[in-house]
């Protein structure tokens, strides 16, 4: 007969601990732990359906052999099983997480409880133990972990923009600003001290006030693709607008923006990540889409708030998938993903693409 729960040698006393007929149907009805036992020199005594599930062996493959073989050959050589015998010896009870080893050799992450077993004397006969798998939840802790720590990245990213946009536009552009002018004093005067036949060749003045114009054009379009102040003093809607407004003007392509979320107070992750979104998919369009047209919209439906930016342009290839390297993309997904919700993208050849994204009101709104 193979060897069942509790096989009747070793522990055919262990009714007379508490453990009777109905725990043991019990125990061979647990799919979701490995539940076993373990004489007193660590060898395994019984087997249930949850153990042959977890670790791959068989009730008939493992019972008699030592239970060192679920661990890494490093837990091994360096006696992690004896001592966690002797502390649940010693201790009455021994929890532990690692890497353990299935019967096909890969690893899957364990939660493991040893317990002590003794008789009404007192005396150790054995050892119950309990594993359970938690590789999906480990692989579930890191995400999240790595989801958070992208996120911390992305407001520190964002801040210092905010304050570089701010050093250009304040700092940078008030010097340029009084460059301008103390050119202009200089020009006024060289040409007060120089006869009027002469100043025809001081054309060298109008040129560099015309550099520093350009510079400060560039300034100023650097400092809002960084940050845009509107963003900051007038919040989202006023910024899609001038996110519109500027991507008509700059490309010439007719863009409209359309805001139906009513009177939403958006907060600041919201704010900054909502315009994110819709800058890089301007961007997109501007790059690829060779479009005629563009919308933005904004809207609010029922607890969700939308946006979608929508093109005219020749749309995705087909069979298209994400490049590995489509850094934007991702961006725009984790952004979203951070706000507990989902962004799509939608293409047919030849009619465009559309990029949406939903948001739970929740996430967004500022909150009282």
């Amino acid at each position: 007969m193979a060897p069942g729960i509790f096989p009747p040698d070793d522990f055919a006393n262990l009714s007379e601990v508490g453990i009777d007929h109905r725990y043991r149907l019990l125990v061979d009805a647990v799919c979701d732990y490995a539940i076993f036992m373990l004489d007193r020199s660590g060898n395994v005594t019984s087997w249930n359906p949850g153990a042959k599930r977890e670790k791959g062996y068989s009730a008939d493959e493992i019972v008699g052999r030592h239970f060192s073989i679920f661990y890494t050959d490093e837990d091994t050589a360096a006696g992690k099983p004896t001592r966690l015998l002797a502390a649940a010896k010693a201790r009455g009870r021994v929890e532990d997480e690692g890497w353990r080893v299935r019967k096909d050799g890969s690893r899957f992450w364990a939660n493991v409880v040893i317990t002590a077993i003794r008789d009404e004397q007192g005396a150790l006969i054995g050892f119950a133990k309990i594993t359970r798998d938690l590789t999906e939840k480990r692989r579930l802790d890191e995400l999240e972990r790595i989801a958070a720590d992208a996120a911390l990245v992305q407001q520190a990213q964002e801040s210092e923009k905010k304050r570089i946009a701010r050093e250009l536009h304040d700092d940078l552009g008030q010097r340029i600003s009084a460059l301008k002018m103390s050119l202009a004093l200089l020009e006024a005067d060289v040409l007060e001290h120089v006869p009027k036949a002469l100043h025809g060749h001081f054309g060298a003045f109008r040129e560099v006030a015309g550099e520093l114009d350009a510079m400060a054009t560039s300034m100023r379009r650097i400092a809002a693709d960084l940050r845009p102040p509107v963003l900051d003093d007038f919040g989202l809607e006023a910024a899609l607008d001038w996110m519109a407004e500027r991507f008509e003007k700059q490309y010439g392509v007719p863009a409209r923006c359309e805001i139906e979320a009513g009177s939403l107070q958006f907060n600041e992750l919201a704010t900054i990540s909502l315009y994110r979104v819709a800058q890089e998919a301007l961007t997109n369009v501007a790059r690829h889409a060779r479009a005629t047209q563009v919308e933005i919209i904004l809207s609010r439906n029922g607890e969700d708030c939308n946006l979608r930016i929508h093109d005219d342009g020749v749309g995705f290839p087909g069979g298209w998938k994400l490049r590995p390297d489509a850094f934007g993309v991702r961006s725009m997904r984790e952004r979203i993903a951070q706000l507990g919700g989902d962004l799509s993208i939608e293409s047919v050849p030849g009619n465009g693409v559309t990029v949406a994204a939903r948001v739970p009101l929740s996430r967004v709104t500022l909150q009282d």
